[in-house]
């Protein structure tokens, strides 16, 4: 007889069958199934002229990726943001990074950078002064995950261009975290504060 003690003992291996049955393994064969048939019919090339243009509380987007377009790309965000002259977006803030490149116009982003620890939920306190980063054409503009950022055109009578790409995959991930804690001069009928 063996004197060694058993990894899994009667008790455990009595849990370890249950009653309940499910499907969620079929399931998830079916839906691969169906995603890469449907997958094969979205588009490669979006033109100029499939792309929506749309009113937000972040002020005038154009939409050049997004998922709720038919495309092949399945983690990206692309738009393009216009700020009128001498004009701002809102102040938003989101789980995502956010990278962003200046076609046209000069200005600077507002970062009010984020601190958190992790008790029995995330704390998260948010810096009260910001950071001014200025940027121009053909500059590259990182935005920290979380970080609550605004964007500031300074040229007085040009609209400003700038392209943001964020990524879905945290979404996915369940960190749908995505606040747009004031709107866009000129954009505040359709702007839902945050509720906290």
């Amino acid at each position: 007889m063996s004197t060694d003690i058993p990894f899994v003992n009667d008790i455990e291996r009595q849990r370890a069958r249950t009653d309940l049955n499910a499907d969620f393994y079929s399931q998830a064969l079916e839906a691969s199934k169906e995603f890469r048939k449907e997958y094969k019919e979205r588009i490669n090339v979006v033109k100029s002229s499939q792309m929506p243009m749309e009113r937000t509380a972040d002020g005038l987007i154009k939409h050049i990726i997004n998922e709720g377009m038919n495309t092949k790309e399945c983690c990206l965000d692309i738009y393009m943001q216009f700020i009128p002259a001498n004009g701002s977006t809102g102040t938003s803030r989101h789980l995502t990074e956010e990278v962003a490149f200046v076609i046209e116009g000069t200005g600077y982003d507002h970062h009010f950078d984020v601190s958190f620890r992790c008790e029995d939920e995330f704390i998260w306190e948010w810096e009260t002064t910001p950071k001014k980063l200025e940027w121009g054409p053909g500059d590259f503009i990182y935005i920290p995950p979380y970080c609550a950022h605004k964007r500031f055109n300074t040229d007085p009578e040009n609209e400003a261009r700038v392209i943001v790409m964020n990524s879905r995959m945290m979404k996915a991930m369940g960190f749908d975290w995505f606040d747009q804690l004031e709107p866009a001069e000129g954009f505040e009928d359709i702007w839902v504060p945050p509720s906290e």
